[in-house]
């Protein structure tokens, strides 16, 4: 198992550092399909995964390209924080199948709307 959480990992990391995503679209999923994690506690592990130091290793970068808004990361960031406590509240009393379900329906819309709005 090391090493297949390693290479979500790894994966999720590239796809971070080129679309800003990683937790919910691919940890979360690689999780319940490869490691056959239950949805909660895939959910968990990657909000464990990508505390702070994770994500400012990216920001780092884009920061020195001029690619970062620092306000809006600090807008975003207490938002979250408080987004991600009621959602995980509100997560564990949910059945998981129902979690499983709502989320691959999230990500379906979100495909198809950005596939819609591609330029």
């Amino acid at each position: 198992m090391t090493l297949l959480y390693l290479a979500i990992g790894l994966v999720a990391g590239v796809l971070s550092g080129l679309f800003g995503i990683g937790g919910g679209v691919v940890i979360v999923p690689a999780l319940i399909l490869l490691a056959r994690m239950p949805t909660l506690t895939a959910t968990g592990t990657s909000l464990g995964a990508l505390l702070l130091p994770v994500g400012a290793l990216g920001a780092w970068t884009y920061y020195r390209n001029s690619h970062l808004d620092i306000r809006a990361a600090a807008l975003l960031a207490l938002g979250l924080a408080g987004g991600v406590f009621f959602g995980a509240a509100f997560a564990q009393g949910v059945a998981p199948g129902s979690l499983r379900r709502a989320f691959a329906v999230l990500l379906v819309a979100l495909a198809v709307r950005m596939w819609m709005t591609a330029g």
